[in-house]
């Protein structure tokens, strides 16, 4: 009897969980649909809850140095209290929302370099919370999303990567405490002037702001220095602009200035 109740307390013979997606894909502001199923193991249990939770890969600033650690956003509770008996199936269908400025993944049907995102499934049993396996999500592109990163590459820049960046942007409002950057190679026309280009969208269900820092080169009488340029898109609209005109517009306004808004 002792042994078995060491073995409850080290969670040993404690149910079994297994997340089922119907798709891993999804955008941002959309949903993943799937079940969760468990199965009871050799003593009752009291589960206190299930939840699902978005986890993925942020960069931490500290001092001058940095490091990588996950961070869980868009937790969503899909069932309270319920028993367990020994062997006993349960199963739980959810429709997970996820959150508008969730970091994108893919585009065109290939990874981002350097991005991570995966559903994690949480049980509470006995005041203690066991965290499952995570399972893989990608994210695509919203519409609006997809034509300016397009219009960058009709504009000649190539994708160098992506990252995920713990803080808050300047003067744009976030829910979530990281935004994402994705990062290309300057693209010939702007080669002389710029080293790297990083783009940011923080979306909400109407519009998206968008970010574009410019790492400028260093001249003989100049030091090398960021750039910045932000404007809002609104998703019904953005089919309507005309985006490398307008985007090689505010590239050359960011080089010629510290900051345009």
């Amino acid at each position: 009897m002792v042994f078995k109740r060491l073995r409850r307390a080290m969670g040993v013979g404690g149910p079994s969980v297994r997340t089922v997606l119907a798709s891993p894909d999804c955008r941002p502001g959309g949903h993943l649909e799937g079940r969760v199923q468990l199965v009871g193991g050799d003593h009752p249990v009291r589960v206190s809850h299930l939840a699902l939770v978005l986890v993925t890969r942020v960069g931490v600033e500290s001092g001058d140095s940095g490091y990588d650690t996950t961070q869980e956003f868009g937790r969503r509770q899909v069932a309270g209290a319920f028993g367990l008996d020994p062997g006993q199936r349960y199963e739980v269908p959810f429709r997970f929302e996820v959150p508008w400025e969730t970091p994108l993944t893919d585009l065109y049907g290939q990874h981002l370099p350097g991005m991570t995102m995966g559903l994690r499934t949480e049980l509470g049993v006995a005041r203690a919370v066991d965290q499952g396996d995570l399972g893989p999500v990608t994210v695509h592109p919203l519409p609006a999303q997809e034509r300016l990163l397009a219009a960058l590459l009709r504009l000649g820049f190539r994708f160098a990567g992506a990252g995920v960046e713990r803080g808050h942007l300047y003067g744009v409002r976030q829910t979530l405490p990281f935004y994402q950057e994705i990062e290309f190679r300057p693209a010939p026309r702007y080669a002389q002037a710029i080293n790297q280009l990083e783009v940011t969208f923080v979306t909400d269900p109407h519009r998206m702001e968008v970010v574009l820092e410019l790492d400028k080169r260093a001249s003989r009488l100049t030091a090398g220095r960021d750039a910045f340029a932000r404007f809002t898109v609104d998703h019904q609209t953005a089919d309507r602009t005309d985006w490398p005109a307008q985007l090689d517009a505010w590239l050359r306004q960011s080089l010629s200035h510290p900051f345009t808004g």
